[in-house]
C-alpha cells in the first residue's frame, strides 16, 4: 500500500509540472506572438525608396541555403547569420533602422 500511496504521489507530483510547464510555454509562446505582432513592418515599396539611406541597414539573415541558392539579392544588403544574433546585434546604433530580410 504505501509503495501505491508513492507511486500515486509522484504522478500526481509530476501531472502538476507537466501542466505548469504546459502552462508556461503557453504564456511565452503568446508573449513572444504579441512582441513579434509589435515590430514594425516595412512595405517592398518603402524599402525600395529608402535604399542608399544613411540610417537604414538591411541585414539578409536568410539560411545559408536560400541565400546561396538565390539568384536574386539586395544590393548594400548584410549578410548575418540569422543564429548568431548575439554576436551582431549590438554593432549597430539603436537610432539606425534595421531591416530583416529572411525570403
Amino acid at each position: 500500500m504505501l509503495i501505491t500511496k508513492g507511486v500515486y504521489t509522484i504522478m500526481r507530483h509530476s501531472h502538476l509540472a507537466l501542466c505548469a510547464l504546459f502552462a508556461a510555454v503557453l504564456l511565452l509562446g503568446s508573449s513572444l506572438a504579441a512582441r513579434a505582432d509589435s515590430v514594425p513592418r516595412m512595405s517592398t515599396e518603402e524599402l525600395k525608396s529608402r535604399l542608399g539611406d544613411a540610417a537604414l541597414t538591411v541585414l539578409d539573415v536568410r539560411a545559408d541555403w536560400d541565400w546561396n541558392q538565390s539568384a536574386e539579392k539586395i544590393t548594400g544588403a548584410e549578410r548575418v547569420n540569422p543564429a548568431a544574433v548575439d554576436e551582431w546585434a549590438g554593432n549597430y546604433p539603436k537610432a539606425r533602422t534595421l531591416v530583416l530580410y529572411c525570403s
